[in-house]
């Protein structure tokens, strides 16, 4: 290896560690934000929408995961979260009073069970609840994308399965009254560890957890979308048989990113009831797992930050235009997600990156963006060069 190009690796290495340094610092500025700052702004009830919203970004790395680096359209995620949701709601249904008449939850009581049903009692324990809440979709999304990647399966294709996936779940719970309270599902929720569920000491604790949970979810996306694997997921978005035909099997990479995308949304399942206090069969519904694809859309997809900007804009935009026009919120929101779709098809993201960027130059006085190699644009001996060539040809 020469010297210049040994100069040269270092000199990407170095450009890498800053640029992974800053993401650290960014990332760390906007949590310290979160979870000191915005408590201080915010009203109870507006912190504990927040604190929902940021659960649902998890769920949107999950989406932009599977999505915008691996090119799989999912419309069956809501199956993953409520999955999740569900996990930590029948522990919170058993930790019920020993004074209470019963020792089952109150709406068996209702439909004349008499004895826990089986796969009831490992929630008992906290540690499997916790476990299981991501265990589980992770599970069901792995033997779903190793049935389905095996097979070639991908496209419009992959998005009709998902579908169909869901509406088995949606219809499956909602008939299962005596076993999971059906429609109505499980809510009114007393206590987690100890901690009375809707005191404001334990909802600011869940919010707190709800936004190291989310660092984390982005750490480990940002992981598995860095370097050769990241490279990887996006050659078979691009071109998945030209992937093939250099040696690599796509089902395996495939499976293993679909799995950590449906544990990603079981997490977020888990919080969002949590804080919300109900978790049902709704949130199975195809529109909810559409919604959810319309998060990362209108954030950028492939971003990673896009997918949480894009979910908390989102359904922020749903509240605030719903208390201000209950009536027409759903034309504004219908109008900003068409907006999206024909001004800004790489999302707020993709927006900030390209004019944001030329905006901020122009600001401080920089220099113009150069679309190649800016040595050769601004090299003396480059440009004395180039302005010979326009001489000559002007006195040809």
């Amino acid at each position: 290896m020469t010297v210049q190009a040994a100069g040269g690796r270092q000199g990407v290495d170095w450009l890498r560690r800053r640029s992974l340094l800053m993401e650290v610092g960014t990332v760390a500025l906007v949590a310290l934000f979160l979870m000191f700052i915005v408590p201080l702004l915010l009203s109870g009830f507006r912190l504990n929408l927040m604190g929902r919203f940021l659960a649902l970004a998890i769920a949107a790395l999950g989406i932009d995961l599977i999505w915008g680096f691996t090119g799989l359209l999912s419309l069956g995620h809501g199956v993953f979260f409520a999955l999740g949701g569900y996990a930590l709601a029948m522990h919170m249904k058993l930790q019920i009073p020993a004074t209470a008449s019963s020792q089952l939850p109150e709406f068996m009581d209702l439909y004349g069970v008499t004895e826990l049903p089986w796969f009831w009692r490992p929630f008992d324990s906290f540690p499997f609840a916790a476990i299981a809440l991501m265990l589980i979709p992770g599970i069901l999304a792995g033997l779903l994308g190793y049935l389905v990647f095996r097979s070639r399966i991908r496209g419009v294709y992959f998005s009709i399965l998902t579908q169909a996936m869901t509406i088995i779940f949606f219809n499956f719970f909602n008939g299962q009254q005596k076993l999971i309270n059906g429609t109505n599902g499980l809510t009114d929720f007393k206590t987690i560890l100890g901690a009375t569920v809707s005191d404001d000491g334990t909802q600011r604790s869940i919010y707190l957890a709800t936004i190291l949970l989310l660092v984390a979810a982005y750490a480990v996306c940002r992981w598995l979308t860095s370097g050769r694997f990241g490279r990887l997921l996006m050659a078979l978005r691009d071109d998945e048989s030209r992937a093939r035909f250099t040696g690599y099997n796509p089902t395996g990479f495939k499976v293993l990113v679909f799995a950590v995308s449906g544990a990603l949304a079981g997490l977020a399942g888990a919080m969002f009831t949590l804080q919300s206090g109900i978790i049902s069969p709704k949130a199975m519904d195809i529109a909810f797992s559409i919604e959810m694809v319309i998060w990362v859309a209108v954030g950028g997809r492939a971003t990673l930050v896009g997918a949480v900007l894009g979910a908390l804009v989102v359904n922020f935009g749903k509240s605030l235009l719903s208390e201000k026009f209950p009536d027409f919120w759903l034309f504004f929101l219908g109008g900003l997600f068409l907006g999206v779709v024909m001004f800004l098809p790489d999302g707020i993201v993709g927006l900030i990156r390209t004019q944001g960027v030329e905006w901020f130059r122009n600001l401080t006085g920089r220099s113009k963006q150069l679309s190649t190699y800016p040595s050769l644009e601004e090299d003396p001996e480059a440009q004395y060069e180039r302005k010979n060539i326009d001489d000559r040809k002007s006195d040809g």
